[in-house]
């Protein structure tokens, strides 16, 4: 019967798990009771078929056996945080019900990421992250028109980042952050992993390349994508300067620039981590009235002038202001003291003059 297919695909997995630290599969996991009470299995109440495998943060180490394709019914696998290792069998794209994929912090290395992850139609989040897949991302991701969240950071993934893997129109969050990602300059060789963009009616709210080898200018193109909310691009290899058009981006808060060898004026933008690039001229009026902020990094830049004087009372929420490193004058205002929230103040090798205020 399929519910007995459903148990032979499950006691396969108990088979391959080689270490059981909590003792839940061998003790619970067993054929005297119907699988539906089985430890992280969830069955569908009119059918009974298993439509959702968690087994995630169980310290289990072993295998994933093929027979685990046999779970017709399945929508959610959850493995996260475990010891899996090898390989991810062909048999697995026959789960073509699955919405919810994750095979987060496992030891799956030294092999690629399989390409037949489009036999997925339904597939709304796959979490690969935290392994050491290698190669490049497989075109099939590309075709997963169905995507909300794709985490493939924190592996030794290699090549250009594909710009039809940002055009998937459903996707919210793309982390590729801490691979090996690298791309030549567009200028030279107009293929940058970033060009030919087209975001406007995209719904892409976090993109996540930090920690990569990327290379050239960010393309303008970029911040057409009007609903980005978090742009992590810190540690890379750019040159150019930032674009003016990120300050269209009007639901950005959170921007993460730092170590991208930028350089540039700063435009009006949210909360900041820009440090260690070559940004020059004043802190713009348009950042100290962002009443959201919270922190506030601009460290080991160029930047000039004095800190606004109304400083403290537009940035009410502020919990960091580091702003080390730059040319900064005149004197530390006292405003700074009515941000109540402030739990760091980081301002060394700049060119104050005056007090500290007492009111700190």
């Amino acid at each position: 019967t399929n519910v007995g297919r459903d148990q032979s695909a499950l006691l396969a997995l108990k088979a391959h798990v080689t270490n059981d630290p909590l003792n839940v599969l061998a003790s619970n996991w067993s054929t005297n009771t119907s699988v539906c009470n089985w430890f992280g299995v969830t069955c569908s109440p009119r059918h009974r078929r298993v439509t959702a495998l968690n087994l995630a943060y169980m310290g289990l180490l072993g295998t994933i056996p093929p027979e685990l394709g046999n779970l017709s019914f399945l929508s959610l696998l959850n493995v996260t945080n475990n010891s899996f290792s090898g390989t991810l069998p062909i048999q697995l794209s026959n789960l073509r019900r699955l919405k919810y994929l994750s095979f987060r912090s496992n030891n799956f290395s030294s092999i690629e990421i399989p390409p037949w992850l489009d036999s997925f139609p339904k597939l709304e989040h796959l979490y690969l992250d935290g392994n050491s897949f290698i190669g490049t991302i497989p075109p099939s991701i590309c075709n997963i028109s169905s995507l909300l969240t794709l985490d493939l950071s924190f592996n030794q993934l290699q090549g250009h980042v594909p710009s039809s893997i940002l055009n998937i129109p459903s996707l919210l969050a793309i982390d590729l952050s801490n691979n090996q990602f690298s791309g030549p300059m567009p200028s030279i060789y107009n293929t940058s992993p970033l060009q030919n963009i087209d975001m406007q009616y995209n719904s892409l709210a976090e993109l996540h390349l930090a920690y990569n080898q990327l290379s050239g200018q960010i393309p303008s193109t970029l911040f057409e994508c009007k609903q980005l909310k978090i742009l992590s691009l810190s540690v890379n290899n750019f040159i150019g300067s930032i674009p003016r058009e990120i300050g269209n981006i009007t639901m950005l808060k959170g921007l993460y620039l730092v170590y991208t060898n930028l350089t540039g004026e700063i435009q009006g933008l949210q909360v900041l981590a820009l440090s260690s690039n070559r940004l020059t001229g004043v802190i713009p009026p348009e950042i100290i009235n962002i009443s959201s902020l919270t922190v506030l990094s601009l460290t080991a830049n160029n930047l000039l002038g004095n800190l606004p004087s109304n400083i403290g009372h537009s940035l009410p929420n502020l919990q960091q202001l580091i702003l080390g490193g730059n040319r900064l004058t005149g004197p530390i205002p006292s405003s700074i003291s009515n941000a109540s929230m402030l739990t760091l103040i980081d301002m060394p090798y700049n060119l104050f003059s005056g007090f500290i205020p007492n009111s700190l």
